[in-house]
């Protein structure tokens, strides 16, 4: 009788999850059936529950198994930053590197699936569920508490509540760009390459963003004139 190598449970677990963020960045979470994922995965269903206990549990272990190493290593950096500068406000372009930086080299790991994780996470800021929109929320919640606070101490002179939707924008600018890189080719016919390099993404995404925080504020009179 030939013996069959038994495989370890992480292995089963990690084929789940890369099937998982593949198919649910190519038809969403709603339109990913536990059949279609079953039968990438090459597991039968009793092993998703076992592993996972629901389709609820996997999606939120899709996003943790990227995003809590992502956003620990943001942190670690602005506390390294920090350190170095000696008590000193970073520079708010570096803030913004560190921010950015992370996420934008994602975009070159096409083999080990980080390319498809950027994608799905794209495409999880225009998805309707309020349930996995809470979920991102939370994943993030503690390195955008961090990454404001830096921000708070590098523009003492900004006001609060316009720091706050100045990284809403920031945020919004750097979703769009990693959920939607092919759209700069039908707006510029630039280079597919160019799309997916994060050397060059970094540079030019990081020049918009340091104009757009430090941007001139509107006064009283302008926001009346708006409205």
């Amino acid at each position: 009788m030939t013996l069959r190598a038994v495989k370890p449970h992480h292995e089963t677990q990690l084929r789940i999850l890369d099937a998982a963020e593949e198919l649910f960045m190519q038809h969403g979470f709603e339109g990913t059936s536990m059949r279609l994922l079953t039968a990438r995965a090459g597991v039968n269903l009793a092993a998703v529950n076992y592993h996972f206990g629901s389709k609820d549990a996997l999606i939120e272990a899709v996003f943790r198994r990227r995003l809590d190493p992502m956003n620990t290593a943001r942190i670690a950096e602005i506390d390294r930053m920090e350190k170095e500068a000696g008590g000193q406000p970073l520079e708010p372009e570096a803030i913004i590197r560190a921010f950015v930086g992370a996420s934008l080299r994602m975009i070159e790991d096409s083999k080990c699936g980080g390319r498809n994780f950027i994608r799905l996470l794209g495409r999880t800021y225009t998805d309707p569920s309020k349930s996995i929109r809470a979920l991102i929320g939370g994943l993030y919640a503690p390195a955008m508490e961090r990454f404001k606070a830096a921000f708070e101490r590098a523009l003492p002179q900004m006001p609060r509540d316009e720091l706050v939707w100045r990284m809403h924008f920031m945020f919004g600018t750097l979703a769009y760009t990693l959920a939607a890189t092919d759209t700069v080719q039908l707006i510029a016919g630039c280079k597919p390459e160019d799309r997916y390099d994060a050397r060059l993404l970094e540079e030019r995404l990081t020049s918009f963003l340091v104009a757009g925080l430090l941007a001139p504020q509107l006064g009283a009179k302008d926001v009346k004139k708006a409205a």
